[in-house]
């Protein structure tokens, strides 16, 4: 934990209470010697520790994106449904809300965020809030709010609170510099996307503060994620996500990407499951805060050709989308995993074929895929 001095209790709330009533905070207050996050917190305000309690309590940011779902139904079948806890700034659909436990946090607001950690005791923080790759180019103030500010809000509430904090990295943590084919887990990292940089700065700041607090922070580097349950949000990935849907309803699907650009995928259930693992995984385990992952490597010709199994007509044109084309060209084309798969032991499930199978098994009840089953 940080090394903290104490200040009186009018400094303390003073601190707390310089953001402004948008959610987004103000220009913080200065002491000498005192950081504004670097306050002790009161004796009532202790959070049970992982070893004190039979499961983690754990709270998702940024939970009705493509993975929190998935991630809260997951953790709340192993852990109980009360120990998990939902939450972002958007209303949820009737199915997630009565499904467990959810609130509103805006992980801009430092002082609601910190008053749900204390007032639900959690434990383990999910952190996936965060503006991506395409959406982010478009509305970069927006994205260097949310995804390097609201980290260091998390940061510092982890780090204090002595939670275990996992925060997702990306293949756009690389850039045209890295080594594309395979990436290992240690190289040179240059995005040309704020997503990008902002997650290498989210790796290099959770391993600073694990080594320099004790922080424990553990992150992977998620591949473009697949999953029929959702749609697409803006990532230079979501074509894979798209292609099903349009091949269901029109049998047509233009696609924004070459049709020979290679990047790394995974089946939501693979991304969900090495989550998991990573996030019980002893800590003597580790040898590293950031690891890659990885499941398999495709282009769009060869994810449809596999898509035209299911549905023989699908008329697949390509219409490049320069911004996003230019994204995909400096991400890696292969994700070297070695050190995920012999430290904690990952292993992926699902493959290209398992892959399209799995969601037409989904997504398909079309009368197209029954004939071609």
């Amino acid at each position: 934990m940080p090394v903290i001095r104490t200040v009186g209790r009018a400094a303390r709330q003073l601190l707390q209470s310089s953001g402004c009533g948008c959610g987004i905070p103000a220009v913080p207050v200065r002491c000498i010697g005192v950081s504004p996050r670097q306050v002790a917190s009161d004796a009532a305000f202790h959070s049970v520790t992982f070893s004190e309690s039979d499961h983690p309590r754990v709270l998702i940011t940024g939970g009705l994106g493509q993975l929190g779902v998935g991630l809260a139904k997951l953790l709340r079948k192993r852990f109980g449904k009360n120990n998990v806890i939902l939450s972002d700034i958007r209303k949820p659909a009737d199915n997630v809300f009565y499904s467990g436990p959810f609130i509103f946090a805006d992980i801009l607001d430092y002082k609601n965020l910190r008053e749900i950690v204390v007032n639900n005791r959690i434990t383990w923080l999910f952190h996936y809030s965060a503006l991506l790759s395409a959406v982010g180019e478009a509305n970069v103030p927006l994205a260097r709010a949310v995804n390097i500010t609201g980290l260091h809000n998390v940061l510092d509430i982890a780090a204090e609170h002595n939670l275990r904090l996992f925060v997702p990295s990306t293949i756009g943590a690389f850039g045209p510099t890295s080594p594309r084919d395979p990436t290992p887990d240690l190289c040179i990292q240059r995005p040309r996307t704020i997503y990008g940089v902002s997650k290498v700065h989210a790796e290099l700041m959770g391993e600073y503060y694990h080594y320099r607090y004790g922080l424990d922070f553990r992150c992977l580097r998620y591949p473009g994620i697949i999953s029929a349950d959702s749609q697409p949000g803006g990532g230079t990935t979501d074509y894979a996500v798209k292609i099903f849907h349009d091949a269901i309803k029109t049998g047509k699907f233009k696609c924004y990407l070459r049709p020979d650009t290679r990047l790394p995928m995974m089946y939501i259930d693979d991304c969900l499951k090495a989550t998991l693992e990573v996030m019980e995984a002893p800590a003597e385990a580790l040898t590293m805060r950031t690891y890659n992952i990885s499941a398999m490597s495709f282009t769009p010709e060869e994810l449809a050709q596999e898509v035209q199994k299911y549905v023989p007509e699908l008329q697949m044109t390509y219409n490049v989308d320069q911004v996003r084309q230019a994204i995909a060209d400096s991400w890696p084309m292969n994700f070297d995993d070695s050190n995920a798969r012999r430290d904690w032991g990952w292993k992926h499930d699902y493959d290209l074929p398992e892959l399209v199978t799995t969601m037409f098994s989904y997504l398909g009840s079309d009368s197209r895929i029954a004939q071609a089953n």
